[in-house]
């Protein structure tokens, strides 16, 4: 695959600079044909303008390199979905050796494309135009829950302060971030109580199209995802997060009207373009023997037939050595999933998972963990447009299969996850299947599956068997978080001090974020 070289001409680098590089938004907000500055502010622009970017940026949908820096070259291939068999020259964080200049680019990005917009927002619409404020709220748990789940402590409460930024812990930014979604979910639900009209409408580029009571949905899901990422860590936290979330007058996203996702506005899907047009993103080996397996109607929605054995869906297995880069060039592309120009923030399915596990811990969850369960699996097949839930949900018998390499049968592997489909007896094994479930569903968003694997061990994943970090990231735990930002070490050194100092271990790959306890699920 074609790894572009970025080329920016400017760009801001220290969180310092990320919020100078906002200051001129004003005079670049300014309509030039004579609309004053209190024109601007009665239509709201001078908000709506800086919301606006984290549509394409959250995700990134419309520039290809850019996702491939911010996602596709770290958690897409840890996740066990995808990988990129080229080394780069030797080099590839799908083999452990980390690569600086590739794994600051999500931090770097979010903060000056996203976060400075964001306090921008606050600094306009705080006290004045709450609905904004709230909104704002929302979009910027969003964007850091990603943040921090790649990087662990990171600048929240401090952002835009006096002098170089220093950094929250994980926890505190947990801590923050439920705050963030109580103020933002009560001005929400207060407004819809009243008949407001949206303001939202004419900016909104998501499916929730500017309705207050959807994006309350959505903000009491994202809840309900912070809280069971924490469930291991702080488990009454989590219990009280999680059935505030699913109680509150909204709810979560319950059918698969609510999903959220945005269109991109150039009808582009970056993964299709990485897999087809730079021909080189293809099937992860882990994604055959799970769905291949269980014979998963989903496998031939998310992948296209290989030509390396004509007619069979064929992955390739993350961190092994690739000869060269046409190697395993026949290997199964992308299907039509990833045409449709859409990208996901989150699945109703997802939402049945995770009150399926919360249900499983014995919290009020609004059904059985069984029945959330199959709730889950049925709205993945009908997101999917694929038929036969039912007969799925009842099989006993099929289990994740081998993996045959049909290059070299070095890497072949025995499968190393021994669930069924069907809801069982025992605990633990009944949390396999749904964070399994849930790696399905959630495709493709490495992002989440890679966090939800670290934070379980689920779905049981290959091991990479080219191990190139030298010693420092151990094979059988894998990757456990990001390095900070280089441009974060060179513009912000104080604080990157900072963050090192409650981050409970080195900054490197290997230490464990605040909520990847090294402790049983139960």
């Amino acid at each position: 695959m074609t790894l572009n070289k970025i080329k920016r001409t400017a760009i801001c680098f220290s969180l310092l600079a990320a919020v100078s590089c906002t200051d001129n938004f004003e005079e670049l907000n300014q309509n030039q044909v004579g609309a004053t500055t209190a024109d601007l502010e009665q239509n709201f622009n001078n908000i709506k303008s800086l919301i606006k970017p984290a549509f394409t940026r959250l995700y990134i949908s419309d520039v290809t390199w850019q996702y491939q820096l911010q996602q596709s070259l770290q958690a897409d291939g840890w996740s066990g979905y995808m990988t990129t068999p080229n080394e780069f020259g030797g080099v590839n964080n799908h083999n452990y050796a980390l690569n600086a200049g590739w794994n600051g680019y999500a931090w770097d990005d979010a903060y000056v494309n996203i976060i400075a917009n964001l306090h921008k927002v606050k600094q306009r619409a705080e006290g004045k135009y709450d609905q904004f404020y709230a909104w704002s709220l929302i979009i910027k748990v969003a964007t850091m829950q990603r943040i921090t789940d790649m990087y662990g402590p990171a600048v929240y409460s401090k952002f835009g302060a006096e002098g170089l930024a220093t950094y929250d812990s994980q926890e505190e930014i947990y801590t923050q971030m439920f705050k963030d979604l109580d103020f933002a979910v009560t001005d929400l639900s207060a407004r819809i109580a009243a008949k407001e009209e949206s303001k939202f409408t004419q900016t909104d580029q998501s499916s929730c199209a500017g309705s207050y009571s959807q994006w309350v949905k959505y903000a009491n899901s994202l809840r309900l995802r912070l809280a069971m990422r924490v469930s291991k860590v702080n488990p009454s936290l989590a219990k009280t997060e999680a059935e505030k979330a699913v109680n509150q007058t909204y709810g979560v996203l319950s059918t698969n009207a609510d999903v959220m996702k945005i269109k991109s506005p150039l009808d582009l899907n970056v993964i299709d373009v990485m897999s087809h047009a730079w021909g080189g993103l293809f099937m992860g080996a882990d994604m055959e023997s799970i769905l291949g397996g269980y014979g998963d109607p989903r496998l031939a929605k998310y992948w296209n037939p290989s030509t390396i054995v004509p007619g069979e869906i064929k992955g390739v297995r993350t961190g092994i050595v690739y000869p060269t880069p046409s190697t395993y060039a026949a290997f199964s592309q992308t299907g039509d999933r990833t045409k449709t120009g859409e990208v996901t923030w989150m699945s109703t399915a997802e939402v049945y998972f995770l009150r399926a596990e919360g249900a499983l811990r014995g919290w009020n969850m609004g059904g059985t963990a069984q029945s959330l369960y199959e709730s889950g699996i049925k709205a993945s097949f009908e997101q999917n447009g694929v038929a036969g839930a039912d007969a799925y949900l009842a099989d006993n018998t099929k289990m994740p299969k081998n993996y045959v390499d049909p290059i070299n049968a070095a890497n072949n592997a025995a499968a190393v996850s021994k669930v069924t489909v069907a809801w069982g007896t025992d605990k633990e094994v009944n949390l396999e299947k749904i964070i399994t479930q849930k790696w399905i569903a959630t495709y493709p968003d490495g992002q989440e599956a890679w966090s939800e694997f670290r934070r379980t061990g689920y779905p049981k994943l290959f091991r990479i068997t080219n191990n190139k970090s030298g010693g420092v990231i151990s094979t059988e735990l894998g990757v456990r978080r990001l390095p900070f930002s280089a441009n974060e070490v060179a513009n912000n050194p104080k604080g990157v001090e900072s963050g090192v100092a409650v981050l409970g271990g080195p900054d490197n790959g290997a230490t464990r974020l605040w909520w990847d306890v090294n402790k049983a699920n139960f």
